[in-house]
């Protein structure tokens, strides 16, 4: 179910103005099995989303078990996806009272509008928005969870490209014992594999995700029919039109990401998440606008994923970083760090090269992945710079505030002090080699 804002609020009879601990603000969503309030958490101090599902729909005879299975699975996975591109699903109860499931409240709409061919996103937007639920999906998958119900409407939008995952109430769950029913899903996004109740990977998430980035671009199905049957018939022996036949603009690179990843044969379609996004980033690179200022954030994540600093960072974890983080674009000569000035910042360079000076002379050289001005953190307080850092390129330098630590979680902020140790390691190693060295050369002997 959506968490869509601007929803008109409708009335509650005053026996529902609560849902066990939570108090309901308004009614946000209402489906066939189930309705969506927001509502307020007193011991939380927090506003979130509850699904409460109708009494009547879990009682039923014929479709009963089925609706009780959607709910424990989605419940199931209450604390276990942590991901800032999931919707978090924080609690959930099962007695003759009530069934409800507590989640986030996400502030903004599904993406449903945005697939029309009225109201299309610029393609920009688009690659971010899918970059984002690969990433999502993929964090997922490693966690044994395959959605098996990706489509517009169980993606959230927030702001510009703020996207949240949810509705796992379909999901397969590695860890799960339990038997998983078939037939789940929506038939327009289902992959061929699970029209055919075959057995399920990751692989299905990446075709339906790809039907979705196909109606993103063109406002419209890549397997259009009257009925689920044709609908059906198209997915398993039909190839769809190129994207760029209903929307110009379209660059032959996204009409082949899009066709792999509609991929009859899972043999022929994306084999990582990874691979996919990559392709993604560096298809965006090219449609995005030449401002300065308009790197996407995808950009931004898969460059952090490939610096050194940020090796042991899981992906959540840089998710972090790149809320926390400044990036600068600076020409040659601008000067970074300047000796003797109070600073708090340290930077990690993504692109380019700077010099380190002190009184004019050179120290050294640093290159992309590098990172200076770590005493600011190290130091815990405002930090007199003793040299400074002048870049000798243009740069791309990520600047990071050492008071905007304290807000990260406590393994990204463990995972920035182990990054700094072997930094310090390091240094301190090509420091005595040096010393050792220019005793070498003044035969001076060391005992």
């Amino acid at each position: 179910m959506s968490t869509e804002a601007g929803t008109e609020t409708v009335p509650l009879p005053p026996e529902t103005r609560r849902i066990g601990k939570y108090e309901i603000i308004r009614e946000i969503g209402r489906g066939a099995t189930s309705v969506v309030y927001k509502a307020y958490d007193p011991f939380q101090d927090r506003e979130v989303a509850v699904k409460a599902v109708f009494p009547e729909i879990l009682g039923d005879q014929e479709h009963g078990r089925r609706y009780r299975k959607l709910f424990v699975t989605e419940a199931s996975l209450a604390g276990k996806l942590s991901h800032p591109h999931i919707v978090a699903i924080y609690d959930a109860a099962a007695d003759d009272d009530a069934s409800y499931i507590v989640m986030e409240y996400v502030d903004g709409s599904t993406l449903e509008q945005y697939a029309r061919v009225d109201h299309l996103l610029p393609l920009s937007r688009v690659l971010e928005i899918i970059y984002k639920c690969a990433r999502a999906l993929d964090y997922a998958a490693r966690e044994g969870v395959i959605h098996r119900d990706i489509k517009p409407a169980n993606i959230l939008l927030a702001g510009e490209s703020d996207i949240k995952v949810s509705d796992f109430g379909a999901a397969l769950n590695a860890a799960s014992d339990s038997t998983q029913i078939t037939g789940v899903g929506s038939p327009a996004y289902m992959s061929p594999e699970q029209v055919r109740e075959q057995q399920l990977t990751y692989q299905t998430d990446i075709f339906s995700l790809g039907v979705v980035f196909y109606q993103l671009l063109t406002g419209r199905l890549p397997f259009l029919g009257t009925n689920n049957y044709s609908i059906i018939y198209q997915i398993i022996n039909v190839d769809p039109a190129a994207p760029s036949r209903f929307r110009s603009e379209v660059p032959p690179k996204i009409d082949a990401i899009v066709l792999r990843m509609l991929q009859k044969n899972t043999a022929d379609r994306y084999q990582t998440w990874g691979d996919l996004a990559g392709d993604l980033v560096d298809v965006l690179g090219g449609v995005r606008a030449s401002s300065r200022d308009s790197m996407p954030e995808a950009e931004k994540f898969d460059t952090l994923r490939k610096l050194e600093f940020f090796r042991n960072f899981s992906d959540v974890e840089l998710w972090e970083v790149l809320r926390l983080a400044k990036w600068r674009r600076l020409a040659a000569d601008a000067v970074l760090i300047q000796e003797g000035d109070i600073g708090s910042s340290f930077f990690i360079l993504a692109s380019g090269e700077v010099q380190v000076r002190k009184q004019e002379r050179l120290l050294s050289t640093l290159g992309c992945g590098e990172c200076f001005g770590e005493m600011a953190y190290l130091g815990k307080q405002k930090f007199q710079r003793s040299a400074s850092v002048i870049a000798t390129t243009d740069v791309v330098a990520i600047e990071i505030r050492a008071e905007s630590l304290p807000r990260a979680s406590e393994l990204c902020r463990h995972h920035f002090n182990g990054a700094f140790l072997e930094l310090l390691v390091d240094r301190l190693a090509a420091a005595n080699l040096r010393l050792s060295q220019l005793l070498t050369e003044r035969n001076i002997s060391v005992f």
